[in-house]
């Protein structure tokens, strides 16, 4: 085991003709660790894993994993074992000839495949009587478990997902979010994870990668992502968000000025810790997460606020969300946890204020 990252991508590059899906991306990935690849279709968050997995060749760049270069290494030889949005499983075998396939193509022996196939019964909390069902008496959550046994019982280094959960029903897919949390803390391999589902990264992943247009645009935990966005588009894309233009006057060491033709601050100012680095004077955007903006008084002593009209009311059960219009026409986003009594109605004209404890300066770019 090297003591450095166990993948390691560094300037790959994947093109399919004419067309770049993979523009140099470069990626480590600790052991043990859990890395989610999210984006909009088409940003090579699949292309990226098949390059791991060894199903298609780089056009250039190199891929490690444990420091060996896989250029050249097929498929079946890499340390690697991959599940599939469609799960691809064998109609015409049983449960247990499903997952013990992989270790029968190595020639291991029958009697110690049996009992390695038991093991993965377990850790998946599969019924022992389902190892003679075949496939399509099984439900949708039992097979992708099966999936999944049959994925890890080779032992891999890495475990690839591609989406694996996308096609079950939205009750079923949270009970195999927790199991698949589960199933990475107890056997400790390193997972990556191709998902559209936002909120499902944000679970599950240490860290959390978004790519667009075969480029990464940010690499971090969950909590940097979500409250200190590298760009509009990572902010809009990661989770609704507002994003507010102001006027960046000024910038020392310690705090940046500012000024808003419509919100109301009387310092006007910022730690500059919670401005992004490459933000100078000029055009700037203030990123407020719905959930920190609620409704205030006018005189009310919060750090910023601003003139609205709600516009529109979403009741959810658990949250409330609100839209809302400023004085200038920007469109405002608001969640608040649920109530029986709903604290703005529509039509009616509030005032909004925020703390600054966690909102997030960025330059302004395409969202």
């Amino acid at each position: 085991m090297t003591d450095g990252p166990i993948l390691s991508i560094t300037g790959v590059h994947k093109s399919y003709g004419a067309y770049p899906a993979l523009k140099g991306v470069s990626l480590d990935v600790r052991p043990g660790e859990f890395i989610a690849l999210v984006g909009p279709s088409g940003c090579g968050k699949t292309t990226l894993l098949k390059q791991i997995a060894g199903f298609e060749d780089t056009t250039s760049g190199t891929i490690r994993i444990e420091g060996q270069d896989m250029a050249g290494v097929p498929a079946a030889l890499r340390p690697t074992s991959m599940v599939f949005q469609k799960l691809a499983l064998f109609p015409h075998m049983t449960v247990a000839q499903n997952i013990g396939f992989p270790l029968k193509l190595r020639k291991v022996e029958p009697r110690a495949i049996a009992t390695q196939v038991e093991e993965m019964i377990r850790l998946m909390e599969l019924k022992p009587e389902y190892l003679t069902r075949y496939p399509r008496a099984l439900s949708g959550g039992e097979q992708q478990r099966v999936a999944l046994a049959r994925s890890m019982i080779s032992s891999p280094k890495l475990l690839l997902l591609d989406e694996p959960l996308s096609a079950l029903d939205v009750k079923l897919k949270k009970v195999l979010q927790a199991e698949l949390k589960r199933l990475h803390r107890s056997v400790g391999v390193t997972f990556v994870h191709v998902t559209h589902d936002l909120e499902e990264a944000m679970m599950l992943a240490d860290r959390i990668c978004v790519m667009r247009a075969g480029k990464i645009l940010q690499l971090g935990e969950p909590a940097d992502i979500y409250y200190r966005p590298a760009d509009p588009f990572v902010a809009g894309f990661i989770g609704e968000t507002n994003l507010m233009p102001i006027t960046v006057t000024g910038r020392n060491a310690d705090r940046v000025t500012y000024t808003s033709s419509e919100i109301a601050d009387a310092q006007a100012s910022l730690p500059a810790s919670l401005v992004a680095a490459d933000v100078g004077q000029g055009a700037a955007l203030m990123n407020v997460r719905p959930e920190l903006i609620r409704r205030c008084d006018k005189d009310a002593d919060v750090d910023c606020k601003l003139p609205a009209t709600v516009t529109e009311v979403f009741t959810k059960g658990g949250t409330v969300q609100y839209r809302a219009r400023s004085r200038q026409g920007h469109e405002l986003a608001i969640e608040i946890q649920g109530a029986s009594h709903l604290p703005m109605q529509l039509g009616e004209d509030v005032w909004l204020g925020w703390s600054k404890k966690e909102i997030w300066v960025l330059k302004p770019g395409e969202a």
